[in-house]
């Protein structure tokens, strides 16, 4: 815990209205975030975070299971065990946890038997687990909640919607309207310390997202495999010369006096991109390619990603990075059907993936300096629908890294009895005991946001009294 006195909700949000970290037409100065970052010293080392975001909603229940006698019968029970639309993993095919810290309230767990890269991670002391966490504006148990309205102030707003859970859990709104993401926000914070950087603090490669977005710096969005070349602007023949005859009317626009407000705009941001292009792909075709990926018998969207992110980061010195924050994701998670046949598909390409980057960090030398973590929209039901799980809350994450405590549960892992203290009767839901607030203060944290600035980041984290769960040494 940290031993800070923090600022109240009200100043909080009164700075975040104010534009010191969202889209107000007070623009805030690269100096007032570094006032608010608490140091405007530069950066002399590296680290890196990245986001991996499962998109649609990862039934973790089946990604990490209680394997102690009692507690998995109520898994197995809840889960619909033993019935033709049961969803549960046998007992004998979950991958048992070998350190002698594996245990989270005296319950043995084990992965899901696609998961035996991600159980490597975690008996070799890289790889922690958050048990359950999920959106949340203070802490709730269940009789709480279910003494709320639903509309309550108390409550995330539409709970169990893809789009609006999404939106939760990359900008810690809670019910305010923020235009800016927590990892936007980090670097709106930090970036008047990482000195002349050639590329910008935040990358993403699976689109545009408000993750990302902050005040005072502009994310910039690739391709999973490289930045994409505008048509007739790349390298082949005279193209090179069209490229600079397209950059010269650009910034002529730029400049020009009798240009309007939009085409100036306009303007910059298709000169951005070309510049960008330019630069990535060089510093790309450049970069070695590490051993780790190569074990990837057939590589997919997500690794090919986290592939290009190690090649990124294996480039850093030659870019003058000391910071970056990427964003990368892969879909098909709202399992409501067919997820027996589909989920073991997806968990293998994360666990495969997650281990090739964890692995690359290492050939690089920098797998101290660089924490993975994951988000979803929610977690699932722990019943069946029948031939699959609908939306949840709650629900487990996992962070990895040489800079991680792991191999440890940094939170209760729940009973799932479709009785038990954290779980709602219909449909089993699971109501979360850890903040994502506290998750991103937890990583802001370590990546170099002062401890008085972290309510910037994660609005939220006021109402809880642990801000730094200890994942991250």
């Amino acid at each position: 815990m940290i031993m800070t006195k923090p600022p109240t909700r009200r100043q909080v949000l009164g700075a975040l209205a104010a534009g010191g970290v969202g889209y107000g037409l007070a623009r805030s100065t690269a100096l007032s975030f570094a006032q608010m970052s608490g140091s405007t010293s530069t950066f002399t080392d590296y680290k890196a975070l990245v986001c991996v975001f499962l998109f649609g909603g990862n039934d973790s229940w089946n990604m990490l299971v209680p394997t102690s006698e009692s507690e998995y019968g109520h898994y197995f029970r809840s889960r619909g065990g033993g019935t033709p639309s049961s969803l549960a993993v046998p007992r004998e095919q979950l991958l048992s946890l070998s350190r002698g810290d594996w245990v989270s309230n005296n319950v043995s767990h084990g992965f899901h038997p696609a998961m035996s890269e991600c159980r490597q991670l975690f008996n070799q002391g890289r790889l922690a687990v958050l048990p359950n966490i999920g959106p949340m504006i203070r802490p709730l148990a269940k009789q709480d909640y279910l003494q709320l309205p639903p509309n309550s102030k108390d409550l995330p707003p539409q709970l169990f919607s893809h789009n609006d859970q999404q939106d939760q859990w990359n900008s810690l709104k809670g019910r305010f309207l923020l235009k800016s993401g927590w990892g936007g926000r980090i670097a709106d914070l930090i970036a008047s310390r990482t000195g002349a950087q050639q590329m910008p603090l935040n990358v993403s490669l699976f689109g545009q997202t408000i993750y990302q977005t902050g005040d005072a710096v502009d994310p910039y969005v690739m391709g999973i495999g490289g930045a994409q070349i505008f048509e007739g602007l790349g390298l082949q023949h005279d193209e090179p010369q069209r490229r600079a005859n397209v950059s010269a009317l650009l910034d002529s626009v730029i400049r020009s006096p009798s240009a309007g407000f939009y085409e100036r705009g306009y303007a910059r941001v298709q000169r951005r991109a070309i510049d960008f292009a330019q630069l990535v792909n060089g510093v790309l075709s450049r970069a070695p390619d590490t051993a780790a990926f190569a074990s990837i018998p057939k590589p997919t969207p997500l690794s090919i990603q986290l592939r290009t992110v190690s090649k990124l980061i294996a480039q850093r010195a030659a870019l003058g990075m000391t910071r970056q924050i990427f964003f990368v994701g892969v879909g098909g998670f709202d399992n409501h059907d067919r997820q027996l046949d589909d989920h073991p598909k997806l968990l293998a390409d994360v666990s495969q993936s997650i281990k090739a980057f964890h692995d690359a960090t290492v050939e690089l030398g920098v797998a101290e300096r660089v924490t993975l973590f994951t988000q979803s929209d929610f977690g699932r039901t722990l019943t069946s629908n029948g031939d699959g799980s609908d939306h949840g809350w709650g629900g487990i994450q996992l962070v990895v890294g040489g800079g991680v405590r792991g191999g440890r549960f940094f939170g209760e892992y729940p009973s799932l009895a479709t009785d038990a203290p954290q779980v709602l009767e219909w449909g089993g839901s699971v109501i979360p005991t850890v903040a994502t607030d506290q998750y991103a203060a937890t990583l802001a944290r370590w990546f170099g946001v002062a401890n008085e600035s972290l309510p910037a980041v994660a609005p939220n984290i006021v109402n809880f009294s642990e801000w730094d769960l200890g994942f991250m040494t």
